[in-house]
């Protein structure tokens, strides 16, 4: 899960996306409405979180734009402005939930993934796919029924990969859904990362390579991964 956060205070950003990286959630910080108009352009999110007084373009306003867009990216208002009045306008502009401060972390965490769920209704909560079960509740992996114990970056890009279904997802992709926007788009930690998760899951290998593309959870015979995308130098960008 990739999440926006638009806030003007710079240390509860931070201590913001500090927690949601140790529940998986990847976050990118705006500290006023021009950067986060700017990375919702330049960015997927599936979720976005916003205060909504902030400076240049207000909450409201990036609300608006993210309603206008038909991108269907959830919002959550996360504000000082507690009253009755200021909640029924903050749902009225397309709130689809509305957290007041001061607030518990493990409470915002609770309501991004509830408001995930509802996003992806269309997918079981709980999902299952050639021999895994994947709870992105409870963050839990099991193959076969054998749990398999995750590193955070490990269980966020193999929850990408399940949620394509056996569709390819590349490494770009990857990057932009399991990591956040200061990630070095010529790094090698996705084919690293994919390469350690493929040993956690253990044989038969569950996670094919298309080469020159990206990956896929491979729901028939899964040929052993030879190669990787951009394995052809140590410093290429991956996929390419």
């Amino acid at each position: 899960m990739r999440v926006l956060i638009v806030e003007d205070e710079p240390a509860l950003a931070e201590a913001v996306r500090d927690g949601l990286r140790l529940e998986a959630i990847a976050a990118d910080i705006a500290g006023d409405g021009d950067s986060a108009l700017e990375l919702l352009r330049l960015h997927s999110y599936d979720l976005a979180v916003l205060d909504r007084d902030v400076p240049g373009p207000s909450g409201d306003e990036v609300a608006r734009y993210i309603v206008a867009s038909g991108s269907g990216v959830p919002i959550l208002m996360l504000t000082a402005a507690d009253r009755i009045d200021d909640k029924e306008s903050g749902f009225a502009l397309g709130a689809d939930d509305y957290l007041t401060k001061p607030f518990e972390l493990r409470e915002l965490v609770l309501r991004l993934r509830a408001l995930d769920r509802r996003r992806a209704r269309a997918r079981p909560p709980v999902r299952e796919l050639a021999g895994l079960r994947l709870d992105p509740f409870r963050r839990e992996v099991f193959r076969e029924g054998r749990y398999v114990a995750l590193t955070r970056k490990q269980f966020a890009v193999l929850e990408v990969l399940v949620g394509a279904e056996g569709g390819v997802v590349s490494s770009e992709e990857l990057l932009e859904r399991a990591w956040d926007e200061h990630a070095d788009p010529f790094t090698n930690a996705v084919r690293i990362t994919v390469s350690a998760l493929r040993k956690r899951l253990g044989e038969p290998w569950v996670i094919a390579t298309v080469p020159g593309v990206g990956y896929r959870i491979d729901t028939g015979p899964t040929p052993a991964p030879d190669s990787d995308p951009g394995s052809g130098s140590a410093g290429g960008r991956p996929g390419a």
